[in-house]
């Protein structure tokens, strides 16, 4: 990408998946040519919430001739782009499983209630909640490139409506009783996240996490190991 910007490229695209898609972009915000987003990976929410037809590759393609040009954010944590979510917690720890990426949904309901379960280890994690109190030891966080509509917060199912708010999508789960387990579960499997009693959800142009040993993360779909503190934040119309 860098390459074909030095040689005059006024569009560079990325035929693959989400976490590519931010790699190439984070190289047209730095030189601000567009870019274009070719559904070939295996999700494509980036391409979803795009409004592009994931399963059109080649119809995507067209977006390198005449097109309509429109200004969207990205997203950081600690100065690597994402362009949909980042994910720490429980869901962090599983992305580490080299089962999850064949049998993603699968391998996210199999491991889910030993993770959740009395005998778990607490994560060493901790932010300010949306009325400012800390939060400590959250079992799933997720940050967003603006807001999801969130109907299951593993795995990120949902949608953005918009993806030019200029703010975080924060969404985070608190389970501090056994029985808290069996019914998160439950709820998260039938869609209804928001129904959960220790559900925190809200927005925000700069979100921070600090933790007192290097934190797993899901980067769009990436594991990944960052050095605490955790600093995230919004780039308005960044691409």
């Amino acid at each position: 990408a860098e390459d074909a910007v030095a040689r005059g490229a006024d569009v560079i695209g990325m035929a693959g998946g989400d976490g590519s898609q931010a790699l190439v972009a984070s190289v047209a915000a730095e030189h601000d040519v567009a870019h274009v987003c070719i559904p070939a990976g295996t999700r494509n929410h980036f391409a979803l919430d795009l409004g592009l037809d994931r399963d059109d590759v080649v119809g995507a393609l067209d977006a390198f001739g005449d097109a309509v040009e429109r200004r969207i954010d990205l997203a950081e944590v600690n100065g690597r782009v994402f362009v949909n979510n980042v994910s720490l917690g429980v869901y962090a720890k599983i992305v580490q499983s080299p089962e999850y990426r064949d049998a993603k949904r699968q391998t996210t309901l199999a491991m889910l209630p030993e993770m959740l379960g009395p005998d778990a280890p607490p994560f060493d994690l901790h932010f300010a909640g949306p009325d400012g109190s800390t939060v400590d030891g959250a079992q799933v966080i997720q940050v967003s490139n603006n807001p999801y509509v969130l109907t299951r917060l593993i795995g990120g199912f949902g949608t953005r409506a918009r993806i030019d708010t200029g703010t975080l999508g924060l969404a985070a789960v608190h389970l501090t009783r056994d029985t808290d387990v069996a019914r998160f579960v439950a709820l998260e499997t039938a869609g209804r996240l928001s129904r959960f009693e220790g559900w925190l959800g809200w927005a925000e142009p700069r979100f921070e996490v600090s933790s007192s040993e290097p934190v797993e993360a899901g980067v769009d779909g990436e594991a990944l190991l960052l050095d605490p503190p955790l600093v995230f934040t919004s780039r308005p119309g960044a691409v």
